[in-house]
């Protein structure tokens, strides 16, 4: 039987239904228009895992305040390769939206994407000398050029007046800011692209439908088992190319492809948890992205932020995150996701990461022994005048964090995005977490180059490409004037200005 002539047979298949399988799947669409496409995903609806807003801090991570970015070198100075890795793929993704707008998918670009000030924040004399030589390397680099750095307290007032009020004027306090960040609402435009991609006839997507099973074929096609959550019948599927998207989810989908590549991989899941303001003149006080330093010994993802969001058109202020432990692997997983996922080939790593990890389990610990009061303490370091009727909790996404072999260690624990591909190309799995909506793009592009060399390498693809991303093979941390028109261009098309 040929390929073409194979029972529910197509092109590709998409596993989940998030911002990374509508990246990709919009790319192909407009790349490979005549290629048939299966979307599957377990919920009744898009985008309801980590894409939707509630479930991640939507930060459009550019780098320009997350200090995790930028870390401190043994000699004192501060290494800023990663940050300019993350800034110059927020550009990308940028351009990609743009021209999504342009064409009219995304609608209305600020249920997308908003200017909002991305602001550091940090108090003591350590912390202080830390940000001072952070923002002299970065400001240095034409990405960060419009950094602003001040100690002065009647400055940082203007910036961010709730931070400010009741604070000491003795404490020594720092702070950076860059105007040209972003709030994202990854729900909204994942919901954007999956209405282009519905629309078209050779575009199924399966809502309701989880995928039980992936086998390879004889053939060298990837058959998958999905079952209708509604109907409870299974149904098989076959696709030569099968991207695995599903989140915390993808784990365990994984490992039933059972690639070689895929041995050793194990996941660590965290839970996450928002304060979440309810007095609308605090909400209407503060307008930006703060964000402090974690404790020492502490995980990234324990790096406090005080947050303005923009949900569905609607005012919101977040502090967090406050992280929790859940053997789920998903929002909406199973108790046994964790436990079901240590095998023979990933018990090593998992243990090894474990003993190397004795600090978060005693942050997580900590985390999930905290009473309200414990939270209230932990806002107040960032607005003194916080009082706890003012706020409620309410329950974020759940992530799985990247642990994998290591020949020096047995096992590490991966704080961020990775790709794990089959050798020959035909199966590609997200894992990880924060900052992958953010550099979506430029991870998809990896993965076009990865999984179709030689169709990337036409000149069809490269001149589709270069028409959704202008400048795609182009450096934009390398050329300072390709940068700055870069921006002026997707500010204008997105509203940012």
């Amino acid at each position: 039987m040929k390929k073409d002539q194979t029972e529910n047979y197509t092109e590709v298949i998409l596993i989940g239904a998030g911002i990374m399988s509508a990246t990709l799947g919009t790319f192909l669409k407009k790349l490979e228009p005549e290629w048939r496409i299966n979307i599957f995903e377990r919920m009744d609806k898009v985008t309801a895992e980590s894409s939707e807003a509630w479930n991640n801090a939507g930060t459009g991570h550019s780098a320009f305040c997350e200090l995790n970015y930028t870390t401190e070198q043994e000699d004192g100075t501060i290494n800023i390769e990663k940050a300019i890795k993350i800034a110059e793929s927020f550009e990308k993704s940028k351009e990609f939206w743009a021209s999504l707008a342009q064409e009219g998918i995304i609608e209305n670009p600020k249920n997308v994407i908003r200017p909002i000030p991305h602001i550091s924040f940090v108090w003591g004399e350590n912390n202080t000398t830390f940000l001072r030589k952070r923002y002299e390397s970065m400001s240095k680099h034409h990405l960060f050029s419009e950094m602003q750095f001040s100690t002065n307290h009647d400055q940082l007032s203007e910036w961010m007046p709730l931070i400010m009020d009741g604070r000491e004027v003795s404490q020594e306090v720092a702070s950076t800011r860059m105007d040209i960040g972003t709030d994202v609402n990854f729900g909204a435009l994942a919901r954007s692209m999956f209405t282009y991609l519905h629309e078209d006839n050779n575009v199924t997507l399966h809502l309701n439908n989880e995928v039980e099973d992936i086998k390879r074929l004889e053939n060298g096609l990837w058959a998958l088992t999905v079952k209708d959550l509604e109907t409870k019948g299974e149904t098989i599927y076959t696709s030569k190319f099968v991207f695995i998207g599903a989140g915390g989810g993808s784990l365990p989908l994984l490992e039933k492809a059972d690639i070689p590549e895929g041995n050793g991989y194990g996941g660590f899941p965290i839970s996450g948890q928002w304060l979440v303001c309810n007095k609308a003149e605090l909400i209407e006080k503060h307008y930006a992205k703060v964000y402090g330093k974690a404790n020492v010994g502490s995980p990234p993802m324990s790096v406090p932020h005080l947050d303005t969001r923009m949900i569905d058109g609607k005012k919101a202020l977040l502090f967090g995150p406050f992280a929790g432990f859940s053997t789920k692997f998903l929002k909406h997983g199973s108790y046994l996701d964790l436990p079901l996922s240590v095998k023979w080939n990933n018990i090593l790593p998992l243990v090894s990461a474990g003993i190397h990890n004795i600090p978060l389990t005693k942050y997580l610990i900590e985390q999930v022994s905290q009473s309200p009061e414990d939270r209230l303490d932990a806002l107040l370091e960032y607005f003194p005048e916080a009082k706890l009727e003012d706020w409620e909790l309410q329950q974020a996404g759940q992530r799985v964090q990247v642990i994998k072999k290591d020949e020096k260690e047995g096992g590490v624990l991966e704080f961020g995005t990775e790709v794990v591909y089959a050798h020959d190309g035909s199966l590609a799995t997200l894992l990880g977490a924060s900052p992958g909506a953010s550099t979506s793009v430029s991870i998809m592009l990896s993965l076009l180059k990865k999984c179709f060399p030689a169709l990337e390498a036409t000149p069809h693809w490269q001149t589709e490409l270069s028409k959704l991303i202008p400048s795609y093979s182009k450096s934009l941390a390398s050329d300072a004037q390709l940068a700055h028109d870069t921006r002026e261009r997707t500010a204008e098309v997105l509203g940012l200005k």
